[in-house]
């Protein structure tokens, strides 16, 4: 299997709001890693290299997801709506097992309970502890494709964040190495990326990558001029042994109804959820617009005028705008929000501009 590319586990695990702040990417250095005795040197480009030619037979582990993006207030709001949400504050946890392309299975823990997604063959199971039920769903022969829409509302991996920070390499940022690391008890090399912009706020993304497995075991992205991460999402735990089948198999604990759907049903779920999505989200007049380029390109655009008819979670955000801090200046009147890793502006005419930069730069991209 290829871990970079993770045909089967794709469908487990979304890519989420961690690192898409980060607007760039990065060109590979031939800085060398200084490694220490145990290990031997790598360059930047052969880590990468390493990266994108993984291949386990199986795994299982403990992973921490935990982010600090200054978010106040409006965290603690963002966290209590559950789901992908809850990755803009806070700390979650997951366990998770592989055993090949068709198996695979991912536990989420929390406060209220736990949900476990489980794949064995063509049969997939959904668990939720909270309110005892399970939904049981057989993916036809050849529907692959399918795979992608399965439930995903998960914490992200190691290797989700990192392609997330790898998808965006180009000329904007340097990639280097700092040398060994520790993580979850195996060696590992550091690669770094770094915008060559000094106006961004991402200082560095920092990708623990597996000395001998070359998966990535731990992602951190630092603010600028941060000592701790403002995102972390690591391995605690991980061992490279293939999990036993019993991993894999569903067995309803007493008391949970569990209830039979299909690939159809699925699709059919994940539309009306897409629709009722997109009819909260703020409509845009105009945009948008990508201003700049790279780690502090700014995405700009205009919001409709309200008529008072808009749907009730898009009110709740207009409400959530009035509780950031008002902003003027030569561009006009507008609410603010000055973030760790992000900065964003609504102005009071209905634009909006976003980026992972200071307010001035904001300030300087609205006049």
């Amino acid at each position: 299997m290829s871990v970079f590319s993770r045909p089967a586990l794709r469908w487990l695990v979304p890519s989420a709001a961690a690192v898409v702040v980060i607007g760039g990417g990065a060109v590979a250095g031939t800085l060398v890693a200084s490694a220490d005795s145990s290990l031997p040197e790598r360059s930047a480009a052969q880590l990468l290299v390493d990266v994108q030619n993984a291949k386990v037979d199986g795994l299982s582990g403990t992973i921490v997801e935990s982010a600090d993006l200054g978010l106040g207030a409006l965290g603690s709001l963002a966290q209590s709506s559950g789901d992908l949400t809850s990755l803009l504050g806070g700390s979650n946890t997951a366990r998770v097992w592989y055993a090949g392309e068709t198996k695979a299975r991912l536990a989420l823990i929390g406060t209220s309970g736990e949900t476990d997604v489980i794949r064995n063959g063509p049969d997939v199971y959904v668990w939720k502890s909270a309110d005892k039920t399970a939904s049981h769903l057989t993916i036809p022969a050849g529907a692959a494709s399918h795979q992608e829409q399965l439930p995903s509302a998960l914490p992200q991996t190691p290797q989700e964040a990192a392609d997330a920070a790898l998808a965006a390499i180009d000329d904007t940022t340097a990639v280097s190495t700092t040398g060994a690391a520790k993580v979850a008890g195996r060696d590992a090399y550091e690669l770094v990326l770094s915008p060559k912009d000094s106006a961004s706020l991402i200082g560095q993304v920092r990708l623990a990558i597996d000395a001998e497995k070359h998966i990535p075991l731990r992602v951190d992205v630092y603010a600028k001029n941060a000592t701790s991460p403002a995102v972390r999402v690591a391995f605690q735990q991980i061992s490279f042994a293939v999990p036993d089948a019993e991993q894999f198999v569903f067995k309803a604990p007493p008391g949970t109804k569990v209830t039979e759907g299909s690939v159809a049903d699925i699709e059919k779920q994940q539309k009306a959820a897409a629709q009722k999505a997109e009819a909260a989200k703020p409509q845009l007049a105009e945009g948008p617009k990508v201003i700049g380029k790279g780690w502090t390109s700014i995405v700009s655009a205009k919001l409709p005028k309200s008529d008072g008819s808009a749907p009730a979670e898009a009110q709740q955000a207009q409400g959530l705008i009035g509780m950031l801090p008002a902003a003027s200046g030569s561009w006009g009147k507008g609410h603010v929000f000055a973030g760790t890793l992000f900065s964003v502006l609504v102005t009071d005419d209905g634009r909006v501009f976003a980026g992972a930069v200071t307010p001035e730069k904001l300030y300087e991209a609205a006049a």
